[in-house]
Formats: structure tokens, sequence, C-alpha cells
């Protein structure tokens, strides 16, 4: 029998409303389900603005709904991603909203290490798509670093190997980021530390390294798995010193050795490869400095066997100049006979030349230049007046054309020049002037409508007691005496009128209290 279209009238049927049977039922599931660990696959991974996670987990038969709350998701150690395997922690509940329940999650872990290793292949192969892998963007190692950065644990042997292998091979000045290289904090200590020491500025406070060593002592693949998180690649790849990667054993391989410049087996393998050995250096460079001496040595011994070869090969000095010198003796033998012939020869010219040389022959060469001196010396007076007239009669001339022409034109230019300069000067002053007067008469316009005395006109009175404007009831009733300023003067209210004027007391004539 159908109950609801023939009820029992003997029979009392519970009646519930929606939203009562969806909190029973919630409260059924709570309680049955109130911590539960799911293992599958993550399919449809939603993520909001408002920075929760929304997921499906599934496998072959079946799909459940589940979310991952804001604050939850921000420290979850293993990040959402589809088609990745876990084991999910959390509560079953139900949202009433849509008739539907899900699963709250309060942890995420990767299902075994398979799962890690898929999750580790697919974010390789992102990295590697983006080119953060590419030998075009390694930087070198610097020969000899000023300053090493250490990005470790500071509690562990590994910052020890470090400092000691670095003691044994070179001594470099270290500084140390200490950060934790396990867990959920691992990863972004670890990009902070990369980041923050590649902010540091070269010759401040805190000295700025020339070369990064990231390391990390070995482990299980969960124990490394913070060196594999995309922030940390990311980091690495950004850091503009160059960077050397020492996570776990020689057979351990995270993402940060993918992305680092240089990457080591070991920690203490780091330090090895960050500096060189001393004695070694030293060593290499006496070696280097005995290879130069004897090269020295060889080069000129070379050269001064070369040099004897050479002289071998060239005449001696005596034979050299044996013929010259022969020259010379023969030379000096016979210059005395040519000094002697050549006197002689010298003394028959002179004996010619004072035969013909007589004093009657000089002296009738005086009388005749004398002569010559007296017919010109009349002539010369008539002579330099003659000249002396025409360079006047030149001058005069030059003079009247300079005076009429020149300095004429010359003088009247600069008088007309000096006429227009005053013209300009007047027109220009009386321009001034005027835009002077009309802004002086704009300001006083000003002050008289911002002044108080415009607002007495307008029917407005200023009341003082003595010094004091009176701006309240209360200070009137309390005043002793009261004065009242109006438009035309001022009114005592005992009786006595005052013209208007300066306040009594020296107060300031723009302030009042207006009625």
């Amino acid at each position: 029998m159908d109950l609801i279209d023939d009820p029992d009238p003997g029979i009392n049927h519970p009646e519930f409303s929606v939203s009562e049977i969806s909190g029973a039922i919630k409260r059924v599931i709570e309680g049955e389900f109130s911590h539960v660990r799911i293992k599958g696959e993550i399919g449809r991974v939603s993520f909001p603005r408002s920075g929760h996670v929304y997921l499906d987990l599934k496998d072959e038969r079946a799909v459940l709904s589940a979310v991952i709350w804001k604050g939850v998701a921000t420290h979850l150690q293993v990040r959402p991603e589809e088609g990745l395997e876990v084991v999910a922690t959390g509560r079953i509940t139900t949202f009433g909203g849509q008739s539907k329940y899900q699963l709250v999650i309060e942890d995420l872990k990767p299902a075994g290490v398979g799962a890690l290793m898929a999750m580790l292949e697919k974010r390789k192969a992102m990295l590697a798509a983006e080119g953060l892998f590419d030998a075009s963007r390694k930087k070198s190692i610097p020969f000899l670093p000023e300053v090493i950065g250490v990005v470790t644990s500071p509690s562990g042997a590994v910052i020890r190997d470090i400092l000691h292998r670095l003691r044994d091979r070179f001594p470099r000045k270290v500084l140390i980021w200490p950060v934790a290289v396990q867990g959920d904090k691992c990863a972004p200590e670890v990009a902070r530390a990369i980041a923050g020491l590649n902010a540091l500025t070269a010759g401040g406070t805190v000295p700025r390294p020339d070369v990064l060593i990231v390391a990390r002592g070995g482990g299980s693949l969960e124990d490394l798995w913070g060196f594999n998180e995309e922030i940390v690649a990311r980091a690495a790849a950004s850091s503009d010193i160059p960077l050397i990667s020492a996570v776990g054993h020689e057979t351990d391989t995270t993402l940060i050795d993918f992305v680092s410049d240089l990457r080591a087996p070991t920690p203490t393998a780091a330090a090895e490869l960050a500096v060189p050995v001393r004695h070694e250096l030293a060593a290499t460079l006496n070696e280097y400095g005995a290879r130069m001496a004897r090269a020295l040595s060889t080069t000129l011994e070379r050269r001064r066997q070369r040099v004897e070869d050479l002289s071998r090969a060239l005449p001696k000095p005596e034979a050299l100049f044996a013929y010259e010198r022969q020259k010379l003796d023969h030379l000096s033998e016979s210059l005395p006979k040519a000094l002697m012939t050549r006197i002689q020869k010298s003394r028959m010219q002179l004996s010619d030349v004072g035969a013909v040389l007589r004093p009657s022959m000089a002296q009738s060469k005086y009388q005749r230049a004398k002569d010559q001196f007296g017919q010109l010396w009349p002539r010369l007076p008539k002579a330099l007046h003659r000249s002396s007239v025409h360079h006047r009669a030149d001058f005069e001339k030059l003079s009247r054309r300079f005076v009429s022409n020149l300095v004429t034109r010359k003088v009247r230019e600069s008088q007309e020049a000096f006429e227009q300069s005053a013209r300009s000067l007047r027109r220009a002053a009386g321009m001034d002037m005027s835009k002077r007067q009309d802004q002086l008469a704009a300001l006083e316009r000003l002050r008289e409508t911002l002044g108080y005395k415009a607002t007495l006109n307008r029917g407005y009175a200023v009341v003082r007691s003595g010094d004091q404007v009176v701006t309240s009831l209360k200070d009137a009733k309390s005043a002793d005496a009261l004065e009242i300023e109006f438009r035309d003067g001022r009114f005592d209210l005992s009786g006595k009128p005052r013209p208007s004027g300066k306040p009594k007391g020296g107060g300031s004539s723009e302030q009042g209290s207006l009625f």
C-alpha cells in the first residue's frame, strides 16, 4: 500500500527539512570517517584566486572530490599535479549546497618512490624545455675566488668538511647562509639564500661572494626532495654568481645539479673545485720561474755565440783604418810644401797690386768726390721744400675726404641708433610701469575684499573687551567692559562712542568677532 496516497492515521511519520536531513547525513559521515588515508591518482586540479585547491582523487572505478584549504595548501611539501599518485590524509565531509561528499585534505604525500620519480621526470622535462639546462647558460667558475658563499646546514658535517678542505687547499673568506636541508622549510630557505647572496653589493659591509656552493650530505629521495623543487631550480638558474651544486653522494642527482654551473659529486669535492691547491700553485710558479731563468740563460748564450760568429766574419780594426791612416800620412808630408807654395804666390800678387797703387791716385779720387758734394749741397733745401709741399697737399686732400665722408656718416648713423634705442627703452618702461600699476590695483582690490572692513559695510560688527576679541556669549558675560565697532565708528557700552581706527591696545584691525 502506498503510504503517501493512503497514509495510516495511526502511525506518526516524522518530517525533516532539507537542512535537517543534510546536517544529519553530515554528522554521520564525519563521525564515521573523521580521519582517513586514501591512495589514488590526482585527476582534475583547480587553483582559484582564493588560495584553496580543488581536485579529484580517482582510481579505475570511482572518483572522489577533495579540497585543500588555503592554510594547508601553503605548507604542503608536494604541489598537486594531474596524474600524480598520492596518499591523502584528511576527513570525509559533505557539502550540502550541492548534495555531495568530499575529502578535506590535511596532508598530501606521493605514493612511494615511483610517484616521486614520475613527478621529478615531468618537472625535469618542463625546465629543460625552458632552456634552463642549456650549456650556453653555464658560467665559468673563477680560478681563485676571494669570497665563497656556502648555503647549507650550519650544524652538519658538510660545513665542517668544506671549511676543512678549503683550509687545507687555499684558505679563503667563507660566508655561510644557514638553511634547512630537509623537510618543508628546505626549498623556500635555499631559494631565499641564493637570492639573498646575489643581492649583496660588492664592496659592502657584508662582502658579495665570487662563487656559491649549495651543499648537503647524502640521503633518500624524500630527504633530498627539497632540492628537486621548482623554486630552488629557478633560483639557481637566476643566480648571477657562479654556483656549484654538491647535494648528496655521487650517485644522487637532483634538479639543482642540472641548472647549476658546475656539479660536484660530494661537498668535499665542491670545495676542491672552488679553489686550487696553494702548494701546487707555489710549485708551479717556482717551476715557471726556473723555466723562465733557463730560457733566458739559453737565449743569452745563443745570442752571445751569434755575436762571436759574426765578429769572426768582420775584418780587424787595424785593417779597416790602415788605408785611411796611410792616406793621412801622405797628406801630412805634402802639407808644408803646399803651404810654402801658397805663401809665395800670395806675396807675388801683393807686389803686383802695390806697384799699381800710388798716393796721388787716392788723392785725386777724394778731390772728385768733394767737388761733387759741393755741387749737390746748395740744391738740397729746395728739393726738401718741394717734397714737403707735395706731401702736405696730398695729406690735406685725404683729410678732407675723411672728414666729409666717413666721420659725418658714422656720427649720423650713431645718432639714429641712439634715438631708436631711447624710443624702445621709453616704450618698454611705459609698458612695465602700466603692468605694475595694474598688479598694484588688483592687489589693493584683493586686500579690500579680504579685509574685515568690507564685512562691516554689510552690517556686521566687531565686539572687543579691552585688547581681546569676544567670540562667545560666555566671554561677553564675564567681560568687565565691552566695545562694539561699526562701519562708521566704535561704541563703548558705557555710552562713549569712539571714532573708527586702530583698536585700543594696539590690536590688529584685521581681527574681530562679526555679528
